[in-house]
Order: structure tokens, then sequence, then C-alpha cells
């Protein structure tokens, strides 16, 4: 039998549950100046902080040509800022300006609310089992996978 929810396999059902969050998450967004691609790259400068644009596609597993294409838009925006690399004057550091960490704040804050919301309409056995999927979620996280490229912030 067909299940709604995903094939019926763990894996199935995880991951499927996993994108259905990520697209209620992704509902919250208050801020539509910014596509999700061009947000995903903001987050990742807010996470690792600044990087070169080729560490930056990378991090967020695409060509360096389609990452040059973000920074540009986001630089158009006034979300990031580029600044000369310490050692290497061929290439250049990207990082979040002010205008772009008060976006990211803003998009954390809208779906950490969002999601507190759903969380309080839980039991408190089930928020910790929630708690304790958490952990093995971010265990299974921690092993890197064997095709992704490494990233360096500088």
């Amino acid at each position: 039998m067909h299940s709604p929810f995903g094939d019926g396999s763990l894996s199935g059902d995880l991951s499927l549950a996993v994108v259905r969050l990520g697209r209620r998450l992704r509902g919250r967004r208050e801020n539509r100046v910014v596509s999700l691609t061009q947000l995903s790259a903001m987050y990742t400068l807010y996470q690792e902080g600044p990087m070169t644009p080729g560490a930056l596609a990378a991090a967020e597993r695409v060509r360096p040509p389609s990452m040059t294409r973000v920074i540009a838009s986001l630089a158009d925006l006034g979300m990031i800022k580029r600044e000369p690399h310490p050692t290497d004057g061929r290439q250049a550091i990207v990082a979040l300006s002010e205008q772009g960490l008060a976006v990211i704040k803003e998009e954390l804050e809208a779906r950490k609310a969002w999601l507190s919301d759903r969380l309080r309409e839980l039991s408190p056995d089930e928020r910790e089992t929630l708690r304790e999927g958490v952990r093995i979620f971010n265990q299974i996280l921690a092993v890197p996978d064997a095709d992704a490229p490494r990233s360096r912030a500088v």
C-alpha cells in the first residue's frame, strides 16, 4: 500500500517530512526582496563568515559562474559587500552587509516564531522526542558527504 507521506520506509518518510518542513518554514518569509537561492548564499555567509566566491560556491554546491551571478545580484541589492582578499590580490572576500544581516535575522526570527508556536502545541513527551531527533539529525549531518566539496572561509 502506498503511503501518502512517503514510500513507507524510514528514509522515504523522513525525507518527505524534511522537505515539507522546509517548505513550511520558507513560507514564513517576510522579506521577499531576495530569492531563496540568494537567501541560501546569505545564510551560508551568516553561518560561516566572510569567504571567497569560490568557497561560497563550494559551500552552496553550485558552479562558480552561478555563484558569481548570485553575488553580483546580492551586491546590487546591498545585501553583501566585497572586500579585497588579504593575501591574494586576484580574489575578493564577500561578506554580509548590515542590510543583509538584518534580512537574515528577520528570516530566522519569522521561522523560529512559527515553529515555536507549533512546538507549544505538542506534549512535553513529544517535544522531548523531537529534541532527541535533533541530536540524531546532527549526528547524521556531522558525517561529511564523500562527494561534497570542502569549503574554506578564506
